[in-house]
Formats: structure tokens, C-alpha cells, sequence
């Protein structure tokens, strides 16, 4: 009956608009309503999004994988984008999807951990087409207007102060009912090995039978020297529960001692989605990874940044396992996080392995 009544008002609506505006563009708006409930169904799982508006559960905080560490979510009914790069590029379909049916999500803000291509690539298109607004480093907002066709287009939020430096951070409330910790923190870096024991570097083999087109490694040494304009780490708390989502994780052992203290800080985290690849993996392994989840806590640990994105330079995730498994053997079993590990191209889009029900006592 409830449902019988909200597709009435749809429609009244639909012909009231019509009346208003001529019957091509309301068409189009209801085209674009349809392409954001399908799009929304696909990334969330039809059992969590209104047929009828497309809206979305809000007791459930639903994550969805699209390559690297870029995820579309959504938190207390909010759909965002935590970075916006595809792997393979927009036709390869070695992720079943692209910048468009990003855009259609229709999401309302883009959060962006750092600003390397293989995690902003899209973002000024995705912003254009939707309006959503980008939250980042002040650096962060000039990068992408750079690329975007009109940079008036471009709304920031600015996460944190210019120049920003590991260890600040500021509270953000723009969305209803969810709190936002954005944490400047450090990019991976290589450095020296800190144990004599150097059998904890990691060389991947390299997997021959994955399906990955392959990257453009131009693109990986520009990156290389390019300046990412700050590294942020985003904690989103919506009731007791806690989601925190690092791109990238550094060693801040030698850059930055104090952030251990600080992340500590911050509410205890029951689910991180943490970077794990990175340049210190060839001298010590999987170390920083292992010390942001000594300081935040998570109840639940969850890879990113371990896929095949750009071969022959990365390799599956699969390849990481053995080592992420081994490296958390060094944190004490009674704070050791439970491991979800999610595995290049089975896992992209599958929200139904990443859904959280913020009222499970389990989270308590």
C-alpha cells in the first residue's frame, strides 16, 4: 500500500513537472531518475534503495569497490565517492564500470585522500556532471579544477588548512546526521629497513593469468614526482558506529612518530578500509600498514590498494594475502582486527560483502 501511494506521488509529480517545463525535459529528468535508481541498485544492492526514489537504507553503511582504494558509499542514506578512478580506464570493463554511471549515482560529495591520478582521474567530470561537492586539501581543489572543463563547476570543502601538515585535522558536519574526522597523515614512502630481519620485504609475483589491461607506466613515474597535495585519512561516524578510510599509508615512523598518538585519538574504528601496496613494502614489508591498525583499532580490517591496477607494476591481490596475514601476526591476538580480504575483479562492485549494520552488538 505504502509503496502504491509513493509511486502515485511520483507520477502526479512527473505530470506537474511536465506541465511546467514541456514534456521533452521531464523526460529527461525522469531518464536521469531512472539511470540513478538502476545505477544505485547495482553499486548497493537492490534490497537496500527505494525502486520508487532511489533512496537508501539508513541503518546500513554500504560500501562498494571500484579498483585501488576508490569506493562508492553509502553512509546514513548519503551516497559519496572516496576517490574516483576506474582501473583499466572507462571501456576495458575490467571493473564493470565507468565515469558516467558514477555520475549517475548522483552523489553528493567526492572525498579525496590524495590527488595522484589513480585516485582523482574523473573526479572533475563525475563533480560537473553531478554537483557533488569535493572535500580535500586546499591543494586537492586546485588540482582538480585544473581539470575540469569549467572550474566554476568546482565546490570545495576544505578538509583541512593549506599546507597542512601530518597530524591536523578538523571535524566536518555538511551531511545529516553522520560526523566526519578528516586527519592529514602520511603518503607511502620508502625507507630504510628498520629490523635486520629484511625477509619481510615484499616482491609479489606477478600474475600472468589476470584479466587487468595493462597500465600506463608513463603515468606511474609522472606520479611518481608529482606533488599529491596532502594525504588524508577520513573517519565517518554515524551512531556508535565508525568507518575510517585511508588511501594510503606511510611510514610515519620516521616521518611522523606523533600521528600514532593522534589516530589513537580519534574514536575507536570498527571498520577500516586501509591501503596496504606501497613503496616501503620493498624494504619493510607490510609495516605501516600494521602500525595505522595498531593505532586505530578496527575491529575489522579490510585491504585496498592491493589490486592488479596497473600491470605488469602491480599484481593481483591475492598476492598479498599470505603477507597481510603473516605482518598481523605481530600485533597481540586479543587486538588483532578480524581480516575481510577482498580480491581483484570478484570483488568489485559486490556490496553484499561489504554492508554493515551500524546496529549489530558486535560493533558495541
Amino acid at each position: 500500500m505504502k509503496q502504491t501511494i509513493i509511486l502515485f506521488l511520483f507520477s502526479f509529480c512527473m505530470v506537474l513537472i511536465a506541465a511546467a517545463i514541456g514534456p521533452e525535459k521531464a523526460q529527461s529528468l525522469e531518464d536521469e531518475e531512472l539511470e540513478m535508481i538502476e545505477a544505485r541498485q547495482k553499486f548497493f544492492g537492490e534490497q537496500n534503495v527505494n525502486a520508487q526514489t532511489g533512496e537508501i537504507a539508513k541503518d546500513k553503511i554500504i560500501v562498494s569497490w571500484f579498483g585501488v582504494s576508490n569506493f562508492a558509499a553509502a553512509i546514513n542514506g548519503h551516497v559519496v565517492l572516496l576517490d574516483t578512478w576506474i582501473p583499466g580506464g572507462e571501456d576495458s570493463n575490467y571493473v564493470p564500470t565507468n565515469p558516467d554511471e558514477l555520475a549517475q549515482l548522483k552523489p553528493e560529495a567526492v572525498f579525496i585522500g590524495h590527488a595522484h591520478y589513480d585516485h582523482t582521474d574523473y573526479a572533475a567530470d563525475i563533480i560537473e556532471k553531478t554537483e557533488a561537492v569535493l572535500v580535500g586539501t586546499p591543494e586537492h581543489c586546485e588540482i582538480i579544477k585544473k581539470d575540469a572543463k569549467n572550474e566554476d563547476l568546482i565546490n570545495c570543502i576544505e578538509a583541512v588548512g593549506a599546507d597542512a601538515q601530518p597530524g591536523e585535522k578538523q571535524q566536518l558536519n555538511f551531511l545529516d546526521g553522520v560526523e566526519i574526522t578528516a586527519l592529514t597523515h602520511v603518503h607511502s614512502g620508502l625507507e630504510l629497513p628498520d629490523r635486520e630481519d629484511v625477509s619481510s620485504a615484499i616482491f609479489p609475483k606477478k600474475d600472468r593469468e589476470s584479466e587487468a589491461p595493462r597500465g600506463d607506466f608513463s603515468k606511474i613515474i609522472e606520479s611518481i614526482g608529482e606533488d599529491e597535495g596532502g594525504t588524508l585519512m577520513y573517519q565517518f561516524k554515524v551512531g556508535d558506529f565508525t568507518l575510517t578510510w585511508n588511501d594510503s599509508a606511510g611510514p610515519i615512523k620516521e616521518k611522523a612518530p606523533e600521528l600514532t598518538q593522534i589516530m589513537a585519538s580519534l574514536p575507536k574504528t570498527d571498520v577500516q578500509l586501509g591501503a596496504i601496496m606501497g613503496f616501503n613494502q620493498y624494504t619493510n614489508g607490510l609495516r605501516d600498514s600494521r602500525m595505522y591498525m595498531e593505532a586505530l583499532q578496527p575491529t575489522l580490517f579490510v585491504p585496498t590498494h592491493h589490486d592488479n591496477w596497473s600491470p605488469p607494476i602491480t599484481t593481483t591481490a591475492k598476492n598479498y594475502e599470505e603477507y597481510l596475514k603473516e605482518e598481523l601476526k605481530n600485533i597481540p591476538s586479543e587486538s588483532r582486527p578480524d581480516l575481510l580480504f577482498i580480491e581483484d575483479p570478484k570483488d568489485y562492485l559486490n556490496p553484499g560483502l561489504l554492508t554493515f549494520d551500524i546496529n549489530d552488538p558486535k560493533w558495541k
